[in-house]
């Protein structure tokens, strides 16, 4: 069996309540102006917002929390609480400035106090009895829990859409950077030497896999210099772009340190990094990429960004085909030779067909062996011993390769372009899985 809650303001006189809360009302106007007077005095900082009618928010939002609170006493301390939404006003504005939730908590809990200490004497004065004031005061903490979290839900909100702002200003800052200059021109879009003159090109073209420029009807976009400023990004001397692989759909950002661009809206998420080689900063874009796959294009100045992103979008197109290992954010600069001959496959295939031709007379065993050795020898050019430590075979073996090899390309082994391009095919095919 449940036992109701004795409520001691239930059992004050109906008439007795209501001359308290008549008296109260009276006093509302004075007492806003009283409290605001003390909350100026212990935080002289605060500003002072006009409304439309030109008054003070802060003493419209008090009076209003004041003549809420004294017509809350009258329809039951039970009954869900009524709160102003000016606070969420005042917890959006703090959000808007940037400014924590800590001052504005403290002056409401200042406001409180203050408005306690004059209900409590009207309470005397009509002798409401102390154990009702004392339930009094507890709904007085309650409905200041309540101005808090409407102040909390303004700032939550302000502080949503100042991060959607600051995504939308920093995908614009990484759109123009990724907008390659005109040919010739050596400088991305929105970006001039000090003392330079403006260039006199048309439009960039765009870069795949990137955001085409807008049209022409459009209004121009702000500098880079501008664009960097409203996002409070220091345009630094070089950096580096990377390009990730979602481990899934649902996956959590990366979190990279202030600074790093991150744009998650894009199939590939894509990073800039500024100042990429200062010590460190290698360690902690790994930390930060925990669980993702990706690379990290070469260090570039400034303007030549999307260069730095093409290698990077270059590498993930290779992580996906399974000829760079995943699992980790990858350096460009530590794959250059697979970067270099494996994205041109036309025309690395059709110069593989016809430099390997003289294998289709071979078995496709004896065919890779060959190829192997023909390698091996190109890259050491030593002679059978060293060749056979390198492929781990008898000397005799090897030196009866070679003369394979010697009746199959006949000169061609001696002439530095026809080694140089059996050596870059080959290698292709290591790297392709192809030869051991």
């Amino acid at each position: 069996m449940v036992t109701a809650v004795r409520s001691a303001w239930r059992e004050v006189p109906p008439h007795q309540v209501r001359r308290f809360a008549a008296r109260a009302m009276e006093e509302v106007p004075a007492l806003a102006r009283d409290i605001l007077r003390e909350i100026r005095r212990e935080y002289p900082q605060l500003p002072l917002v006009p409304d439309e009618f030109g008054e003070p928010r802060a003493l419209v939002g008090i009076r209003q929390s004041l003549e809420h609170f004294v017509a809350h006493m009258t329809v039951g301390l039970d009954r869900p609480h009524i709160h102003p939404r000016v606070f969420q006003e005042f917890g959006r504005g703090e959000g808007m400035q940037g400014r924590s939730l800590d001052v504005l908590q403290a002056i409401y809990r200042l406001g409180v106090r203050l408005a306690w200490r004059r209900l409590a004497e009207i309470g005397q004065q009509v002798a409401i009895p102390a154990p009702a004031m004392y339930e009094l005061a507890e709904s007085g903490f309650e409905y200041l829990d309540g101005l808090v979290a409407e102040s909390v839900r303004g700032y939550a909100e302000a502080a949503a859409r100042q991060a959607g702002e600051r995504l939308r200003l920093q995908r614009r800052l990484m759109e123009q950077l990724f907008a390659e200059a005109p040919t010739g021109a050596g400088r991305g879009r929105g970006y001039r030497r000090p003392g330079a003159a403006a260039p006199r090109h048309g439009p960039p073209a765009p870069v795949a896999g990137t955001f085409p420029p807008a049209p022409a009807s459009r209004p121009s976009a702000p500098p880079l210099a501008e664009c960097a400023a409203r996002i409070a990004w220091p345009l630094p001397e070089r950096v580096a772009v990377a390009v990730l692989l979602r481990p899934a759909r649902d996956a959590v950002a990366p979190a990279v340190a202030d600074g790093v661009l991150l744009d998650m809206e894009c199939e590939r998420p894509r990073m800039v990094v500024p100042e990429p080689d200062a010590p460190g900063r290698r360690e902690l874009l790994a930390r930060a990429a925990a669980g993702w796959s990706g690379a990290i294009g070469p260090a570039v100045p400034l303007p030549d960004a999307a260069k730095s992103l093409r290698w990077a979008a270059s590498a993930v197109d290779l992580m996906e085909r399974g000829l760079l290992p995943t699992g980790e954010l990858l350096q460009c600069t530590e794959h250059t030779e697979a970067l270099v001959l494996l994205p041109p496959e036309e025309l690395i295939e059709d110069l593989t067909r016809r430099r390997l031709a003289p294998l289709e007379r071979c078995g496709p065993t004896h065919g890779r062996r060959l190829a192997e050795t023909l390698l091996a020898w190109l890259e050491t050019r030593g002679g059978a011993p060293e060749v056979a430590a390198r492929l781990g075979v008898h000397p005799q073996t090897v030196r009866y390769r070679l003369r394979q090899i010697r009746e199959l390309w006949g000169g061609d082994v001696d002439d530095p372009d026809r080694r140089f391009e059996l050596e870059l095919v080959l290698r292709a095919r290591r790297l392709r899985g192809e030869l051991g």
